[in-house]
């Protein structure tokens, strides 16, 4: 039997990224990203809304990217899996669970904090143009390839 474990978000992020290394040199970005669900009472005929919160992980060079371009506020894609990390409380002894969504792509969308349009430097974030003038995907690069340059 198939399966599939894909997660595809487009929201606004509640914090600058904290980013750190492993112990390898390996880059690791934590985000907080809200998604906002509305819509129309129909009992009362008012307007609702739900923020939902999640948390996304990047590794290696799309670490750095996120990183270095990602900011609060900002309006971003992800795609990634889900994943439940099991923990323990050291207050209290008890098992804790924490479920986040590992990205293997991101894209910046919307305009940069300033109103301008998007430039140049979102492009390896997220979307690189190729010769064809297309936009191709970023993902994340398997540990071997990490050492390029060019993160698209």
């Amino acid at each position: 039997m198939a399966s599939l474990n894909r997660v595809t978000l487009i929201g606004n992020l509640g914090k600058d990224p904290e980013i750190c290394y492993a112990a390898d040199g390996a880059a690791v970005c934590n985000v907080s990203i809200a998604t906002t669900n509305q819509w129309k009472d129909k009992a009362s005929g008012e307007r609702r809304e739900e923020t939902e919160w999640h948390r996304v992980v990047f590794y290696g060079r799309l670490a750095e990217i996120a990183g270095e371009y990602l900011r609060k506020g900002r309006t971003v894609f992800v795609e990634g899996r889900l994943k439940t990390r099991k923990w323990q409380d050291t207050q209290t002894g008890a098992d804790r669970y924490s479920t986040e969504i590992i990205a293997d792509q991101m894209q910046m969308l919307g305009s940069r904090d300033n109103g301008q349009a998007e430039a140049a430097p979102a492009a390896p974030a997220g979307r690189a143009k190729g010769r064809n003038g297309k936009a191709k995907a970023v993902t994340a690069a398997p540990a071997e390839d990490e050492g390029a340059d060019i993160p698209f």
